[in-house]
């Protein structure tokens, strides 16, 4: 199926990897971090399909794909599971060289260890003649894998990242996993090992997602987060800023800065809550703008490498106010305004963090309490006398958001003196508020 920069079919593995395709897990992705419980649930997947009563395939979820030419393709979500197939297929190889190195039928065994790396590990350039991997992993994990791995060299692990211990930990724990299944099948080694090959490629399949841009690849990542599935739509983001950095002569030393920085708050905030902190920084900053816009905003919006290093350095001046709004608990803010924040959270509203930033940024502690104690004002009107939903509230802090940039050295008199939208939230207010004071009295008659 294919809609509007969209491209969606099933494909096997054999069909993904020995088509001619190459694959590139970009800079912003995650290092390898697969550990041993996820080698194990997918060998046993694998050992589940192979059986002769077992199941006929094995659904390896999603694969978000990003070309421009339809040949090399960026992995948006799926690099765990695309660089662990590449290497259980290295494991095979290692467990062909040992067959050879040991005389077992060491031409047909030469023969089947060829046509395997050429299918699945490397290609012929066709201009430069140059033998490629058909997978390329991101800057941190690359060289390792490239240098080592691909070559079945000496695998050293001294000085080695934490990411490329994994690499090296999972293909010399898959090569053990398949010296053992070839021990308990029996018979011609060789053969259990390209069959097992065959088997993985033919029976493990995925659903595909192919998108042409960045923009339409955030859009999956909604789509996919709607359905429960995980994925990080604020690395894509980061990749939009790496991107912008790239064209720089100094580009290595501040895209590590940027990753540096990055990662360091997505550490104190947690991967789930970053997406919410950026929201509401950018509309404190900027505009409103709904979730599903903001990725789309920004990139329009930041075109320069100045421009990132301005948002990333006033997303790490905000970045405590914000926590302590969200974990009051855990905050320095004096007593009186713990409470009126736990007053906020109890009411479950969301809406004002973007207007009380903005405030606690430019406005005097007297100031900023005022703006809070409003906030728990309408939201009490909205929500408990009136008995409106959290987002009837919206309009009205969007627009007091907006008067907030627009008035900020006349801010006394945006609160003391309100324009008529604020006389119809006290109206409406007033109008509940009889309401339920005659439905209190009506028992009574």
């Amino acid at each position: 199926m294919s809609v509007a920069g969209f491209k969606t079919e099933n494909n096997t593995y054999r069909k993904l990897i020995s088509s001619g395709l190459s694959y590139r897990i970009p800079h912003f992705q995650p290092d390898y971090h697969w550990t041993e419980n996820e080698w194990g649930d997918l060998w046993a997947d694998i050992m589940a399909v192979i059986q002769a009563d077992g199941e006929p395939a094995h659904y390896m979820g999603y694969l978000v794909l990003q070309s421009k030419d339809n040949r090399t393709f960026d992995v948006i979500e799926g690099q765990q599971r695309l660089t662990t197939l590449m290497l259980i297929i290295l494991a095979a190889l290692k467990n062909l060289t040992q067959l050879i190195a040991e005389k077992n039928n060491p031409e047909n065994n030469q023969q089947r260890m060829d046509q395997i790396r050429q299918t699945y590990i490397t290609y012929l350039d066709p201009v430069t003649l140059v033998p490629r991997t058909k997978l390329t992993l991101n800057r941190n994990n690359d060289v390792y894998f490239q240098n080592y791995l691909i070559p079945l060299d000496h695998l050293s692990q001294s000085g080695c990242k934490e990411s490329e211990r994994r690499l090296c930990k999972a293909f010399e724990w898959f090569a053990i996993k398949m010296s053992e299944y070839t021990k308990i099948v029996g018979g011609d080694e060789g053969v259990t090992l390209a069959s097992l090959v065959e088997s993985i490629s033919d029976r493990l399949f995925f659903t595909v997602v192919s998108v042409a841009d960045e923009f339409n690849a955030y859009k999956v990542f909604e789509t996919l987060n709607a359905r429960s599935i995980r994925l990080s739509s604020v690395d894509l983001l980061k990749n939009h800023l790496l991107s912008v950095l790239y064209d720089n002569k100094d580009y290595v030393h501040e895209m590590k800065t940027l990753e540096d920085r990055w990662e360091a708050m997505v550490i104190c905030l947690g991967s789930e809550s970053f997406p919410d902190f950026l929201l509401v920084y950018w509309i404190s900053r900027h505009t409103f703008v709904r979730q599903s816009e903001l990725f789309k905003t920004i990139r329009s919006k930041v075109t320069s490498r100045e421009e990132v290093f301005k948002l990333l350095q006033g997303m790490e001046e905000d970045i405590k106010t914000y926590l302590a709004l969200t974990q009051v608990e855990s905050s320095q803010w004096p007593a009186d305004l713990k409470e009126s924040i736990r007053d906020l959270h109890m009411l479950r509203v969301h809406q004002p963090f973007p207007l009380l930033l903005a405030a606690h940024r430019v406005l005097s502690a007297s100031d900023f309490e005022r703006v809070l104690r409003n906030c728990i004002a309408i939201a009490f009107r909205y929500i408990v006398i009136g008995s409106q939903p959290t987002n009837k509230q919206e309009a009205f802090i969007i627009w007091w958001h907006k008067k907030f940039h627009a008035a900020i050295l006349a801010l006394r008199q945006l609160y003391w003196r309100p324009c008529n939208l604020f006389t119809l939230v006290m109206m409406s207010f007033v109008a509940h508020f009889l309401i339920k004071k005659l439905a209190l009295l009506l028992p009574a008659v």
